[in-house]
């Protein structure tokens, strides 16, 4: 049956795990056990617990629960086939030399599969036995790797390659992410909040990290002035794509009718209106850019499923500059806040942005000594945290606000 998935159009994972099993009895009795599963159409893994000194998460075990009428394994050279969690450098930039380093170190005391990267950001160290468990770390975190998140603990961060490759980027993206880890690393490893928590760090509102969708605390880079435009390459790309074209695929496109083309070819942008979601700059590489007033959004509260279902993060610092030490330290300290309100008051396997459901927002940011604002937004151009009651005394509070921090 195995057989028979290499048969189809697309690459198959069988290739690469017989690939594995010529000089690797491992690979052998796994192909064996799975053989056998697909068979029954059961699974046969189970859990338990596995760590290295000192840490409490980071590993996922997997024994088998496929035993002969001896009462020993069928395939007892997989018998184990334990998964270790290594945290990728931030941005996921590696030189040729730490590829074969860690190569090297897992097919010695591993399997050799290795998927880079699993859905949490880890490099994936996929079979291994509880012995070799340590002996592996050990040689790793001896040349500078360490364990990634795993179980109710702070996750590991990621965060995109950023400046190094994409024009786009409006901060800091791996200083952020080292920031963030650096800080929270006794969380990562040893597991005592109410369930995960996970940050990423996207450079531009592109948002490739998914980290609106998927982290409870998300940074996007941003800009707050107005979009720079090259009239110039606008009419060159004009006259390349054609005036329909641009029309149709660019103006019309901008979901709050911020961009006009004019007609001598030029392009206006209602910067006001403007909900930064990147699709004309995307499109008109050339002749669009981001502002230069750049820093972060801060988001919290994005998920997949689990208790009420998926949530994006909701805006709660509409815009923070990252520029000096004392910047760094205040975005820490915001995520330090949020981890200890939520680690006192969250139930038990729920996630940062079920908790805020449940308590509300104001109270969230109440907990967190974070004022509540206008531009806190669950989507572009809708807030759904202001009271419209006593509406002119609020907004004479926030201005106030405003000023005495400007001063």
């Amino acid at each position: 049956m195995l057989d028979q998935l290499e048969s189809g159009p697309w690459p198959s994972f069988v290739t690469g795990l017989k690939r594995l099993a010529h000089d690797n009895n491992m690979m052998v009795d796994l192909l064996g056990q799975l053989e056998h599963s697909y068979t029954t159409r059961k699974g046969y893994w189970k859990g338990g617990t596995v760590s290295v000194f000192g840490y409490g998460g980071g590993i996922i075990p997997r024994f088998t629960e496929l035993m002969g009428n001896d009462g020993k394994a069928m395939f007892p050279e997989a018998k184990e086939f334990h998964t270790l969690r290594v945290q990728p450098p931030a941005g996921n930039h590696y030189t040729t030399k730490m590829l074969r380093q860690l190569s090297d170190s897992w097919k010695k005391w591993g399997s050799g599969l290795i998927a880079f990267h699993g859905q949490t950001g880890n490099i994936m160290f996929i079979g291994t036995t509880s012995e070799n468990t340590q002996h592996f770390f050990d040689e790793i975190n001896e040349y500078g790797w360490d364990l990634g998140g795993a179980g109710p603990c702070v996750r590991t961060a990621m965060s995109c390659v950023g400046a190094a490759r994409c024009e786009q980027s409006c901060a800091n993206e791996q200083k952020i992410h080292r920031t963030l880890v650096n800080n929270f690393i006794d969380d990562m490893h040893r597991p005592a909040l109410p369930y995960k928590f996970k940050f990423k760090v996207s450079g531009c509102p592109n948002d490739c990290m998914n980290s609106i969708q998927r982290a409870d605390f998300s940074v996007i880079g941003t800009w707050r002035d107005d979009m720079k435009v090259d009239q110039k390459e606008v009419k060159a790309f004009v006259k390349s794509k054609s005036r329909k074209y641009v029309i149709d695929n660019v103006v019309n496109r901008c979901p709050t009718k911020a961009l006009s083309l004019n007609d001598d070819d030029t392009l206006d942008v209602d910067n006001r209106n403007c909900v930064r979601c990147m699709h004309c700059i995307n499109v008109m590489t050339k002749a669009l850019k981001p502002g230069d007033d750049k820093g972060i959004t801060l988001l919290i509260g994005g998920k997949r499923t689990l208790k009420i279902g998926d949530t994006f993060g909701t805006v709660i610092v509409p815009f923070m500059k990252l520029d000096t030490d004392e910047d760094y330290e205040k975005i820490r300290e915001i995520a330090a806040n949020t981890i200890d309100f939520w680690a006192e008051n969250g139930l038990e396997h729920e996630r940062c942005g079920e908790m805020i459901e449940r308590i509300g927002l104001v109270n969230f940011l109440e907990g967190i000594g974070i004022d509540v604002d206008p531009n806190m937004i669950t989507q572009p151009r809708t807030s759904s945290y202001v009271r419209l009651d006593e509406w002119d005394q609020e907004a004479e509070k926030w201005k106030n606000r405003k000023q005495q921090a400007a001063s």
